[in-house]
């Protein structure tokens, strides 16, 4: 682990967890076609992406696949993308999702690989041009143990020493906002000086953290959740000098924009307006999932001008969803009265309807069905009315 302070530097791009072959079962068919596909291209955008930056070498640090049987199709087609990639240097590690337990996998790929396609299935250092590389590759979905710690092993003397480990990191809260909710395991987080690393490069959490100077998670290159706000990028990584804090660049290399929208509402709001001001540019939409997540109090006119808002707008997007259980419906007497003013059937049921969806001892789906249920009957007697 001795370290030369001779001038060295080795420029690469650092990637994990692409996930190839996710079904995305709960969206529609079209959805989901439409999402696998951005997942297989982002390796031709990853390799664009390792030409602009002048990176020979694409590490990825565990989970290409989703499965460990992905369809044999999905392998192909992958390695194919890799091989049209001449110019790069494609290195492959597995992670929990692609352990090393999938034997058929890893010994399809052995077979079928193309020259420009490393697997690194042992914890032995690797060669490569510029620098060492100690993996720490998956050997279960669970290895229950910190695999990291192989990496204290020997290279040249004067190497620049790469790390590549999958997982969790010990007690992931302590290392600031951005990672506090990073996933717990068994990673040292300081693996990098334990092991005299001049970079670790880590993958498992598909949102980008930097842990330390030379130790940091790049997130999956292609989003798959509304749970991380920082994906869709890979590192562009610069390791100048055994010992020297490495360079780290983030590239933006996703294609679907998976957007979470927050919204508090009031009484006093103007919901379409509010809608319209929030929603993404036109032209980003048709490659968008936007989910909006609104709390508050409304009235009901209010809240048919929002659910009217979201609907107009949701053919914009790749897909739009909405979560407004925790609204509140705030009627009040005008609201009642333009129902029924005789206080006959129609407004008896509507006070029924109103009270329930205030009522805190219901279920919020309970409360959600009494809020629509309202809102419908609004919208009933205002047809009738017109």
């Amino acid at each position: 682990m001795t370290h030369s302070r001779e001038p060295a530097m080795f420029r690469f791009i650092h990637t994990s967890d692409l996930h190839l072959g996710k079904p995305f079962g709960r969206h529609s068919e079209d959805v989901r076609g439409r999402l696998r596909q951005a997942r297989h291209g982002v390796l031709d955008r990853l390799a664009a992406a390792a030409r602009v930056q002048g990176a020979g070498t694409i590490l990825l640090a565990g989970d290409t696949f989703d499965q460990e049987t992905p369809a044999p199709t999905i392998t192909r087609q992958a390695l194919n993308a890799m091989r049209q990639a001449e110019d790069v240097t494609w290195v492959l590690m597995p992670g929990n999702h692609d352990s090393l337990a999938a034997t058929e996998l890893w010994q399809t790929i052995a077979r079928d690989k193309p020259e420009n396609v490393i697997l690194v299935l042992t914890s032995e250092p690797l060669a490569l041009e510029g620098a060492h590389l100690l993996p720490a590759p998956c050997t279960t979905r669970n290895p229950g143990r910190d695999l990291t710690v192989d990496m204290a092993q020997a290279t040249p003397e004067g190497a620049l020493r790469i790390g590549l480990g999958h997982g969790g990191i010990q007690d992931f809260a302590s290392l600031g906002s951005m990672a506090a909710e990073g996933p717990s395991g068994t990673i040292a987080p300081d693996r990098a000086a334990l092991a005299g690393l001049d970079y670790l490069g880590l993958g498992d959490w598909h949102g980008q953290i930097r842990v330390s100077g030379n130790t940091w998670y790049s997130g999956t290159p292609e989003p798959d959740s509304f749970k991380h706000a920082h994906s869709g990028t890979a590192l562009s990584v610069s390791v100048t000098a055994a010992g020297a804090t490495p360079e780290v660049t983030s590239v933006p290399v996703g294609e679907i924009n998976w957007l979470r929208v927050p919204l508090e509402l009031t009484p006093e709001d103007d919901c379409a307006a509010l809608i319209a001001d929030r929603l993404p540019a036109l032209a980003a939409r048709r490659d968008t999932l936007l989910h909006v997540a609104a709390q508050g109090r409304l009235g009901v006119q209010q809240m048919q001008q929002l659910t009217a808002a979201l609907s107009h707008a949701a053919p914009d997007f790749l897909n739009l969803t909405q979560d407004l259980d925790a609204v509140r419906l705030a009627h009040d007497a005008a609201d009642l009265e333009a129902i029924d003013p005789s206080g006959g059937a129609l407004r008896q049921a509507a006070e029924a309807l109103a009270a329930s969806a205030q009522d805190a001892d219901l279920s919020a789906a309970d409360r959600r069905v009494a809020a629509t249920a309202l809102s419908q009957l609004f919208s009933f007697v205002a047809e009738q009315d017109a």
